[in-house]
């Protein structure tokens, strides 16, 4: 990745991904990282966007949310590594689209991780994999699109759903986990088991991770015949760090709405409708907004299809967190966005229990859900 990123002109292959480039398929820029000079440059319009070799640059500044590059002695890009705050933290844009004060935590709902993946010079791991060629695997990742991504697709190779659409799940924020039992939208495991998951089966490091439940020939073809649930890395690199990135990830609180961001009597009437006539905090029990104890519901208990709960070892989809949920209403709810709006879930939910709330309680409801 770190060739095609680079270029041909800067020691690497083909024309390079430049910083225009790079802020169109989500990545972020970390303010703070920027010396005073570049800054002012930048808000000049003196530093030329266009070039890769300004990304490198960038890179070696420690500058792009979510990615090192490795250098060598002429100062040249060696490699580069993929943070979990890739996926899980962005800016706030305070100083440009896509350049601001680091979110850590946050979804990157700008993030195309398809379109990026589709950016490596060599694709030949995906279409072994897959048993397809790469325009297939092309095609695929296009489907996802920003805020998204498919972590079960090497496992099952289930590249869309049964009505022909995109198979991915919306990127879930990684904060506010503390007291949480299962993480993922459907609760294929805990905190450090998805870090074990992402780390060696999707992220190829150095480590070990076990799960039988992968060799399951009929739910995950592709993975029984890899041996993804069952990888030993020597040395083992990762297993070491586990444990205090889980400490981390549970340390992040979840945002704080701000002020003027919602209404404060509407969310005091609303507070009573969502312990009561609502009846959300039958699972969303503050204030871990989930059930504590093991926190699955079947598919149908909330009314909607089983593609993605079945693709998980459960079944069943996890009751979300919901504190800080004003934080990553973009790109929709649900584990694949399918409601655009908090009113689409409130009157899903009022159908689905026949709660009859009248249309002031759901714009109570809405605002309190946009206040926790």
């Amino acid at each position: 990745m770190h060739k095609a990123i680079a270029g041909e002109k800067n020691g690497g292959i083909g024309p390079g991904v430049s910083p225009k480039t790079a802020l169109a398929v989500g990545l972020k820029v970390d303010a703070d990282a920027l010396p005073d000079g570049l800054k002012k440059q930048l808000a000049a319009g003196k530093v030329d966007l266009d070039d890769p070799k300004t990304t490198i640059a960038l890179l070696k500044l420690n500058a792009v949310v979510g990615v090192t590059a490795f250098a060598n002695p002429d100062g040249s890009v060696k490699g580069m590594g993929i943070q979990c705050s890739f996926c899980h933290s962005t800016v706030d844009d305070s100083f440009a689209p896509g350049i601001g004060k680091r979110l850590d935590g946050w979804p990157n709902r700008d993030l195309n991780v398809g379109a990026i993946v589709s950016l490596a010079p060599n694709l030949k791991p995906f279409t072994d994999l897959l048993g397809v060629d790469t325009d297939t695997v092309k095609k695929v990742l296009a489907t996802w699109g920003p805020g998204r991504f498919d972590a079960e697709l090497d496992k099952d190779g289930k590249a869309l759903r049964p009505d022909s659409k995109q198979a991915g799940t919306l990127i879930p924020p990684a904060f506010g986990l503390a007291g949480v039992n299962l993480h993922t939208w459907t609760g294929f495991g805990s905190v450090p088991y998805w870090n074990a998951y992402v780390g060696v089966g999707e992220m190829h490091s150095a480590g070990t991770f076990f799960d039988a439940r992968l060799n399951d020939k009929d739910q995950y073809p592709v993975a029984a015949k890899s041996g993804a649930g069952n990888v030993r890395s020597n040395p083992d690199r990762l297993t070491s760090k586990l444990a205090a990135l889980h400490f981390y990830q549970l340390s992040i609180p979840a945002p704080t709405a701000p002020p003027g961001s919602y209404d404060k009597a509407a969310f005091e009437r609303g507070k009573t409708l969502f312990n009561g006539q609502a009846k959300c905090a039958t699972c969303h029990v503050p204030p871990l907004f989930t059930e504590p104890g093991n926190n699955l519901h079947a598919p149908a208990e909330i009314g909607v299809d089983s593609f993605q709960a079945d693709r998980s070892p459960t079944h069943m989809y996890r009751t979300a967190p919901l504190a800080g949920l004003w934080a990553h209403q973009k790109g929709g709810f649900y584990h694949d966005g399918r409601f655009a709006t908090l009113l689409d879930v409130v009157n899903h939910y009022d159908a689905q229990f026949s709660l009859q709330l009248s249309d002031t309680n759901k714009k109570d409801l809405i605002e309190y859900l946009k206040g926790i």
